[in-house]
């Protein structure tokens, strides 16, 4: 057997007699091992969208940015920007304007939020102005000054606070209508 140097090159004759070396019966040969695989195999995205349990696949877009606040953790004080969907199912304390919110069951969200579709299975509690839809599951339960543009609310779903129909856009449009028609 020939001898290398420990950080050099390795004779290819070293590397065959390895090869053929086995703990079984003399002349018995083993086998070649499947290779492991390497670290950027290993490393490649599931090509199937992960949900967290108890969210629907179906309103989580494909893309853009994404915060998904895990279980048992707590995100306090701060301002969330630039981020198209917001998965909470830890404790979330913040000020946030995005295009989607999803509140698991075991998620809370306290503050402020302007959203343009919210899906509450946990708990809201703030300002919650919601651009286009609002769905309450029947696990869900949303408190505080409450605008909306659409309302879907489960059976057992809870909406309790100051309740409003429309954004501050269409209710400011709406509140002027009366009064212009009280005027003629």
């Amino acid at each position: 057997m020939a001898t290398t140097p420990f950080f050099g090159k390795r004779d290819s004759g070293v590397l065959s007699e390895r090869s053929n070396v086995s703990n079984g019966p003399p002349g018995a040969t083993v086998a070649p091992q499947p290779r492991a695989l390497d670290s950027a195999t290993a490393a490649a995205p599931d090509p199937t969208p992960q949900t967290a349990p108890g969210m629907a696949a179906s309103t989580t877009p494909r893309g853009g940015s994404k915060l998904i606040v895990g279980p048992n953790i707590k995100l306090k004080g701060v301002e969330i920007t630039d981020c198209d969907t917001l998965v909470v199912e830890g404790l979330v304390e913040a000020t946030m304007d995005s295009r989607l919110m999803q509140i698991a069951e075991i998620g809370a969200f306290k503050g402020s939020a302007q959203i343009d579709i919210a899906e509450i299975r946990g708990c809201f509690d703030g300002d919650l102005t919601v651009r286009d839809r609002l769905v309450i599951h029947a696990t869900g339960k949303v408190t505080g000054k409450i605008r909306y543009g659409k309302v879907v609310i489960e059976e057992g779903g809870q909406l309790a606070g100051d309740i409003s129909f429309g954004t501050s856009d269409r209710a400011q449009a709406a509140g002027a209508l009366p009064a212009l028609q009280r005027a003629a």
